[in-house]
């Protein structure tokens, strides 16, 4: 073997300048491999960072989208609420209404719900005035009669002024007034001061609770 030839691992000889030529090679080869291994290590920590970053974009997404769930479900919930609190409101109204009325009624039953009753009863009070009046004696057993009669008209009218009838005061005199009296007729005034009053009552008017329930029948001067 000369000085300027060496053997290579197959026991081949080879000169010292191929021998550094294939070295260069290999190392060369080396150098490209190591540089295709970095750029692969490159391209998966780049794929890595991405789908890292498109995960993170994902959880985002999500994130967003159950908190815009979130925020519709409280929406829906405060609609619901704002219904309900609505008809809440307008069945409260409906039912205070129909308590006022009902109270309203029952109170003007009980006020006017005798109406009928007294209706029927004060012809009978007519007939005891009538009686009075065209009863005039001088006998002292037909006065005592009398003023037994009178007695009588009076605690009735008395007891029916405990349930709210009320005789119209005697209008004779005064001025003719349609909320009270009933004009049956008209005759000449026999003075001056009756002239467009009240001449005679003819049947006496009654109000039950403030509410007429019989005119009073009356004359009027002219």
């Amino acid at each position: 073997m000369s000085v300027g030839n060496i053997v290579d691992k197959n026991g081949v000889y080879i000169s010292t300048l191929e021998m550094i030529t294939k070295m260069a090679e290999n190392k060369g080869q080396e150098n490209i491999e190591n540089k295709e291994e970095h750029v692969t290590e490159e391209s998966q920590e780049t794929t890595k960072d991405t789908a890292s970053e498109n995960t993170t974009e994902e959880t985002k997404e999500e994130s967003t989208k159950e908190a815009t769930q979130e925020l519709s479900e409280v929406d829906k919930l405060s609609q619901e609420l704002a219904e309900m609190k609505d008809k809440y409101l307008r069945l409260y109204s409906e039912f205070d209404n129909f308590r006022r009325r009902t109270s309203q009624e029952k109170l003007t039953l009980q006020k006017t719900g005798s109406e009928k009753v007294m209706n029927a009863i004060i012809p009978t009070i007519d007939d005891f005035e009538r009686a009075i009046a065209n009863t005039k004696s001088e006998n002292e057993e037909v006065k005592q009669v009398l003023d037994g009669v009178v007695m009588i008209k009076d605690k009735m009218l008395k007891t029916l002024e405990g349930q709210g009838l009320k005789q119209m005061e005697d209008a004779t005199g005064k001025d003719l007034n349609t909320d009270y009296h009933d004009a049956i007729t008209q005759i000449p005034a026999p003075t001056e001061e009756f002239k467009d009053k009240i001449v005679d009552v003819v049947e006496n008017g009654y109000i039950l609770n403030d509410k007429v329930i019989r005119f009073a029948k009356v004359v009027v001067g002219q």
